[in-house]
């Protein structure tokens, strides 16, 4: 049951389990009919016939957390009060913010690049949700809204190089977010917002998944994949549309890029001092984008835990052992290298990486908080690399805090406010 640990204790869910979650692991009529379905739906010969039914909100977090985070900085707890006032104290967190609308948005050298006004209109609307979710304010919701609306009646392109992809998958992911924790709030446009992302956004996802811009399946790396198996994950969820959610959940199983799991994590080290560790595709390259991918295959992995899926664990929790091998080496310490060699460009002409990439080594991204907390309090495993690393780089922040340009923006972060339990 993904809902629980491998010991079957619920871990800190204090939401109900989804019924598309149900759905898909109890089957057929008996799941139907635990969940209240239709007479219409019991019909159906098979789970998958039933319609699929989204728990809301249900993205990078869920009702118990956003209560969790609610009651705990009313208290005046810490981490979470720590992780309160990081996000309070973020300019892009105030009710003052105002949206920059773009018609057409452009990512990629030789274009008229704007995606910078895109990705900071997006982090003042995920904080200000945040702001209103956890502390109550209107003016911080109104705002949000206000950005939301903005770009859903403007918004009619994403153009660029082949970093288009980038700007469709990373911002795709982080504004559906950002809608999901509006849901439901007076004057948003819901209806607008999802026809935006499934007009502008999700071509741009599924063309890149399905065709990688015309490339060798493996020319692009694991983050290209990632950020738009996380876009197409997370307009699944907003639109309660079931086939693109399950689109994202087949691809990370077996897509053939390199976003799926395995070709995510190529070499597996058992017992390396006590710990089991996954080489991470991009290893090779740098450990800024290594370390993105922790951020962009977490927030898949937390999207789909708060749907009934637990891909965190998936073919014997390969993604820990990845993170556990970038976590130790941006710790500063060793860890094994098998010499990564794949195709590239049109005609997979071979290149090899053979040794680990030290540029950018301990670099700070607000990724660690997630898996930490899942890792560790949900399943109560021995995280010891992962758990130091979340622990050097918090209280997490968010949007801006880790630079001004497009890296600084790659997560949403705040998850010490968050996921700390």
């Amino acid at each position: 049951m993904s809902r629980t640990s491998p010991h079957g204790h619920f871990q800190d869910r204090h939401t109900e389990p989804s019924r598309r979650g149900l759905l898909k692991t109890a089957g057929g009529l008996t799941a139907a009919l635990a969940v209240g379905a239709s007479a219409a739906a019991l019909t159906g010969t098979a789970a998958e016939a039933a319609p699929a039914t989204f728990t809301h909100p249900g993205m990078l977090h869920n009702g118990g957390d956003i209560n969790r985070a609610k009651v705990r900085v009313a208290a005046g707890d810490d981490p979470w009060l720590s992780g309160w006032n990081r996000l309070t104290a973020n300019s892009r967190s105030q009710s003052t913010w105002t949206a920059r609308p773009q018609a057409t948005v452009y990512r990629g050298s030789g274009y008229p690049e704007n995606y910078g006004i895109l990705y900071n209109d997006i982090a003042a609307a995920y904080q200000n949700a945040l702001r209103w979710r956890v502390g109550g304010t209107t003016a911080n919701a109104d705002c949000a809204v206000r950005i939301l609306n903005a770009w859903s009646s403007t918004l009619t392109s994403i153009q660029g190089s082949a970093d288009r992809f980038l700007a469709a998958g990373i911002y795709g992911w982080q504004f559906a977010n950002a809608a999901e924790l509006m849901r439901g709030y007076a004057g948003f446009d819901l209806a607008r917002f999802q026809r935006m992302m499934l007009n502008v956004f999700y071509p741009l996802n599924n063309q890149f998944l399905t065709n990688h811009n015309g490339a060798c399946i493996t020319n692009y790396w694991a983050n290209w994949d990632l950020c738009n198996m996380a876009s197409v994950m997370a307009i699944g969820i907003l639109c309660d549309d079931g086939a693109k959610y399950d689109q994202a959940v087949n691809y990370f199983k077996t897509g053939a890029g390199n976003g799926s799991i395995k070709k995510a994590v190529p070499f597996l080290y058992a017992n390396v001092e006590g710990y089991d560790l996954g080489q991470w595709q991009e290893s090779g390259r740098d450990q800024g984008h290594t370390v993105m991918g922790m951020g962009q295959m977490g927030a898949i992995c937390e999207m789909a835990w708060n749907q009934g899926d637990d891909l965190y664990s998936y073919d014997g929790r390969r993604f820990m052992k990845a993170a556990q091998y970038v976590a130790k080496y941006n710790l500063g310490m060793n860890v094994p290298y098998t010499t990564y060699t794949w195709g590239t460009g049109t005609n997979c002409a071979q290149q090899s990486q053979t040794v680990i990439g030290s540029g950018s080594r301990g670099q700070a991204r607000p990724v660690w908080a997630m898996l930490h907390y899942h890792y560790n309090r949900r399943l109560y495993l021995d995280d010891r690399y992962i758990s130091q690393m979340c622990f050097s780089v918090a209280p997490e922040g968010g949007g801006g805090d880790y630079g001004t340009t497009s890296g600084g923006f790659d997560q949403l972060g705040f998850g010490t406010l968050m996921y700390a339990k």
